[in-house]
Parts: C-alpha cells; structure tokens; sequence
C-alpha cells in the first residue's frame, strides 16, 4: 500500500481531475495555491511520488505528449483505485489527526539549552515572521474573497487561524519571559532547597 501523504494526494486529486503530466501537476499545485500545504519545490519528490502510485496501481501512464520546444511528456491518469485511495485518503485526513513532529515544539522541548536572552531573541524573530506570514495570508485572502468559493480557501482560513494562534501564543511567552515569569532555573517543584 502506498504511503499517504500531501503530495500523494494532490497528485491523485489531479489526476482524477483529468490526465496530466508531472510539470503540469506542479504548476497548477503552484497556481493554485496549495504549495503552501503541499511541498513541491523539489521536482524529484514529484517523480517519486509518481512512481509509487503506479507502481501501486494508482496511477497508470495513459500516454505521452510532446509541446513545441519541449521533451516528450508522459501524462498520468489515476486508476479506479487510486480515485478510491484519494477519497479514503482525504477522509482519513480529515477524521483522524496523526500525531506530527515538529521541529519547532522538539526546540521548545530542549529550550534549556539556550540562555534566557538568546531565547527571547529567537523568539522575537520567530514572532517578527509569523505575524508577517499572518497578515500575508489575511491580504491574500481578503484580496480573493468574494471571487472565488469558500470551498477551495479553507486551508487558507485554517492556515491563518493557526497564525493567529502561534502570534499570541508567542507573544504570551515572551511576556512572560520580559516579565520573569518564565525562568531558566531547572529546580522543580517539591526539590530540596
């Protein structure tokens, strides 16, 4: 069985849209938006992910196309089957959360490790980015409500509540940390003096 992924499912759900090519897959994941859910930047992913889903019976080479100027292209169709596994897949995704590491909760994990000061530093810079990627995706969407369905902007509205979030959760603990609330002492409750 195929590993589910983001970009697994965003290339079956293109290819149910209708055949298509590889590049053609990632500009669209580009035009419309969703490289910001769906990692894309490296080709060869791309290809990969490919080859499992045929390998996998998910996908089939339906045939090739040559575009003036441009090398032959082998355009892919997904198969009864993998027009199932994206359906399944999105449910799964949508009912039951898997948990996921992230880099910055396992650097909060290990926060001692650093000075209370370089702390804060990173932290305000780490603020400084997130309040600009928040009102980046509120412009964004703001700019394209109104013209295009709810239905394809949820992952922007979602994306931005976890902004929004993540800005005063940050700005909570830097608080904290301005105000000594937040200490680098590694005594715990209930040690002897």
């Amino acid at each position: 069985m195929t590993q589910r992924s983001g970009l697994a499912l965003a290339v079956l759900a293109l290819a149910v849209e209708e055949p298509m090519h590889p590049y053609r897959m990632q500009q669209l994941i580009r035009e419309r938006g969703k490289d910001k859910v769906v990692n894309v930047g490296q080709r060869s992913q791309l290809y990969k992910t490919i080859d499992r889903l045929v390998r996998d019976g998910l996908l089939v080479a339906e045939g090739t196309e040559r575009p003036a100027a441009h090398p032959e292209r082998t355009v892919y169709a997904a198969t009864e089957s993998g027009h199932d596994t994206a359906i399944t897949w999105t449910l799964d995704m949508l009912t039951a959360p898997r948990h996921e590491f992230g880099e910055f909760t396992a650097a909060l994990a290990y926060l001692p490790l650093i000075t209370a000061d370089i702390a804060r530093d990173a932290l305000e810079l780490r603020l400084a980015d997130r309040r600009a990627e928040r009102d980046a995706v509120r412009d964004g969407l703001d700019r394209v409500r109104g013209r295009l369905p709810r239905l394809v902007l949820v992952e922007e509205e979602y994306a931005l509540a976890h902004l929004e979030t993540d800005v005063a959760w940050l700005e909570g603990l830097l608080d904290d940390l301005r105000a000594g609330a937040l200490t680098w002492t590694t005594d715990l409750p209930g040690d002897p003096p």
